[in-house]
């Protein structure tokens, strides 16, 4: 009794300071949101800020602070990073930079001497260690590491300040198609890196793979397509679908996010390869598009959950997942969210992988494909509802009231296979939302205290096709035939394009470019192309006859000496346009939502952006396509671009109400990044524009209180 009565005032003292530990503990990571060192704000990817100078009062009282002018023009839809004052980001070109984040002056730039890449980036990432401050960003191939302060390669670091990401991956792939445009996920020494593969029979395996910061060694790998004895394995009816050339991929390329206090790493994997058709990779296809859990120290598998069974349609999750707290029956449970294409919000406890809300098995249509089985069922979330429309609500009556040729795509409607899961066929399925997603790369924020996600919406159709190969080819060269295997599914049979998707002709090319340039561009991919450097000598060079109409030096073939060995191609990415270049169904074509997940309702759900050419015909709310994030402050604002009609807006997070937009010089496609320099708040966002037809720009600009 006498212990016990002493033991008593000892447990109150210890349930006390465990009391305010745990006050510090979630004190601190709220406070952690004043900063913006990484990619997307934190490493939960939450665009989440507790700065709170700008506020719903005095956000009409925003000006430029500062813009500065980068060497290359074109499309960037990187997301800044800010760390000691310093703002770090990538040009349209893979140039990196630092600038003074209060005034935009440039401290230093990297890749002046280096052969000049036309692709995309989302950004760099950042390490320190003591004095020691790297940044890390990639081009092509290479991973480097640069000293922070000065932009010079950090010589102990792999090969002279770069490591080739292809090091890590089956000897019969390191030759093969191989970028990472998204930032590398920095935990502890390490860094786990974002791939981008080829889509087709030519993609790599997309193992997800840990470099050490600080001599670029590998650390770990875990391969999506599992080894044999792997778990996984028993999912794939090919056993040496691992080693199979005509399969790959399953790659992450969207990015990842890391919970620091649980040591998990959370990573969305892509589609296996080739899209459209997997009649040589049968099964349900683990761990391709699905969510992993995995030990960040050793790269094991904690849980996972697969989002798209035997995936037929390129449905992987287009964004990073985001790391929030979601209460359940009065408690606050670490949760992690992930969004689709399909316009579906997943929501995990991220310890166990236990789903926050039902998820049903439910039968979706079989494949008529030779050759191929469609897995029976696919998972579908009880709640929250689909923040997008979905193929099977679309009717004739759905057809855009602005269209001017409305039987005509009445006329498509009727024709079209509607069904949710309706599996690629030599007769057109209605893909919606469309290929690019409801959501897409930009991503959602989330409130991380509170529950509540962001999220901005496509509602574009797409046409999806399939056609059967003819195993006796016309081409009637080299050239053409290499054109055939690789572009047609972009570019059309006839190099006309289809330049309302995003897809430039190619009539006419040795007008505007050298054979150089595109040889370079083939090789190395651009903006959404991938790139080919499995084309080289005698195929490169047919291939450039071909498209700069030399006749004279085009071999002519009778027939392929390698055939295409799938039995069926890809039609080619049509998107479900009006004579206009609009969509063909009814507004809104973008849109913005807030949705509670901590109950599954929708807070709001807004229009989001103008189609300007009816805009000036007075007929506004109809919405537009959008690629690039928002922003969301503590107390109540919501920053976001990256809509077609190039403004930037911020919008009341409670309600949606809009209260201040301002016309950019180009569109930005890309996330903002929100930080403070000696107490001052800004909001910085890059400005490219070039994608869906827009005029290209080369300006990051700051915006702040005057």
């Amino acid at each position: 009794m006498r212990f016990a009565k002493h033991l008593f005032p000892v447990l109150v003292l210890c349930f006390t300071l465990l009391f305010l530990v745990n006050c510090k503990k979630s004190n601190h990571k709220a406070a952690s949101y004043v900063t913006w060192s990484d990619y997307l704000g934190d490493s939960g990817r939450s665009h989440f800020s507790t700065l709170s100078e700008i506020t719903p009062q005095n956000v009409t009282d925003l000006k430029v602070a500062w813009s500065y002018e980068a060497p290359d023009w074109g499309q960037m839809q990187m997301n800044p990073i800010i760390v000691d004052s310093v703002l770090y980001g990538v040009t349209a070109a893979l140039r990196v930079f630092a600038l003074n984040a209060a005034t935009g002056e440039e401290l230093w730039r990297f890749g002046d001497s280096l052969q000049v890449w036309h692709s995309t980036s989302r950004g760099v990432s950042y390490w320190h260690n003591g004095n020691d401050k790297r940044i890390l960003f990639s081009r092509g191939s290479d991973l480097y590491a640069l000293d922070a302060s000065t932009g010079k390669p950090i010589s102990s670091f792999g090969n002279v300040g770069k490591i080739d990401m292809r090091s890590g991956l089956p000897e019969s792939d390191k030759d093969k198609f191989v970028i990472s445009n998204t930032p590398g996920t920095v935990y502890k020494d390490l860094i786990v890196m974002p791939l981008r593969l080829s889509e087709g029979i030519d993609a790599a395996q997309g193992d997800i793979m840990a470099f050490n910061i600080i001599t670029g060694s590998l650390e770990w790998v875990f391969h999506p397509i599992p080894y044999p004895g792997e778990g996984g394995y028993e999912t794939w009816e090919d056993k040496n679908a691992y080693q199979n050339e005509l399969v790959g991929a399953a790659n992450n390329w969207a990015g990842m996010a890391v919970d620091e206090d649980l040591e998990i790493i959370y990573i969305p994997t892509g589609s296996a390869a080739p899209d459209f058709f997997g009649g040589m990779r049968k099964g349900s296809n683990l761990y391709s598009d699905c969510l992993l859990a995995l030990n960040a120290n050793t790269g094991e598998r904690i849980w996972h959950f697969q989002f798209t069974h035997h995936d037929m349609w390129d449905r992987d999750p287009p964004a990073p997942p985001n790391l929030l707290m979601v209460e359940r029956n009065g408690k606050k449970i670490p949760a992690v969210a992930q969004v689709t294409k399909q316009g579906y919000v997943y929501v995990f406890d991220r310890r166990s992988g236990e789903p926050l809300f039902d998820i049903e098995e439910r039968p979706v249509p079989r494949s008529r494909l030779k050759g191929e089985e469609a897995w029976p069922t696919q998972p579908f979330p009880v709640a929250p509802k689909p923040f997008a429309r979905q193929s099977i609500d679309i009717t004739e009556d759905d057809v855009s009231p602005y269209a001017e040729n409305k039987e005509e795509l009445i006329g498509v409607l009727k024709m079209v296979d509607k069904r949710i899961y309706a599996p690629p066929s030599v007769d057109p399925v209605l893909l919606f939302p469309g290929y690019d997603g409801a959501a897409e790369w930009g991503g959602t924020a989330a409130d991380p205290e509170d529950g509540i996600i962001y999220v901005n919406s496509n509602e574009m159709p797409w046409i999806m096709q399939m056609e059967e190969v003819d195993e006796k080819s016309n081409a009637a060269s080299l050239g053409e035939q290499v054109y055939s295997d690789n572009c047609v599914i972009c570019h059309k049979a006839d190099r006309s394009g289809i330049e309302l998707s995003g897809f430039p002709s190619l009539i006419g090319l040795k007008a505007s470019k050298s054979k150089e340039e595109v040889a370079l561009q083939i090789s190395q991919g651009k903006g959404m192309m991938t790139g080919f450097p499995e084309i080289s000598g005698n195929e490169m060079d047919a291939l450039l006859n071909f498209l700069f109409d030399e006749n004279d030096k085009q071999e002519v073939v009778t027939e392929k000496s390698t055939p295409y060995p799938l039995p069926y191609k890809h039609k080619g990415y049509n998107k479900f346009f009006d004579s206009n270049g609009n969509p063909g169904i009814t507004p809104p074509w973008g849109t913005l939502h807030a949705i509670d997940l901590n109950t599954g309702e929708y807070i709001w759900s807004i229009p989001f952006g103008e189609t300007l050419s009816l805009k000036e015909k007075g007929i506004t709310g109809t919405g537009c396509e959008n690629y690039g994030g928002p922003v969301v402050t503590e107390n109540g604002l919501l920053f976001i671009g990256a809509t077609k009609d190039g403004y930037f807006r911020v919008f009341d997070k409670h309600n949606g109400k809009l209260l201040w937009e301002y016309k950019l010089p180009a569109a930005a496609f890309a996330t903002p990044a929100m930080y403070q320099v000696n107490g001052k708040q800004y909001i910085a966002i890059a400005c490219g524009g070039e994608k869906l037809g827009t005029e290209k720009g080369n300006q990051i600009i700051a915006f702040a209180l005057e």
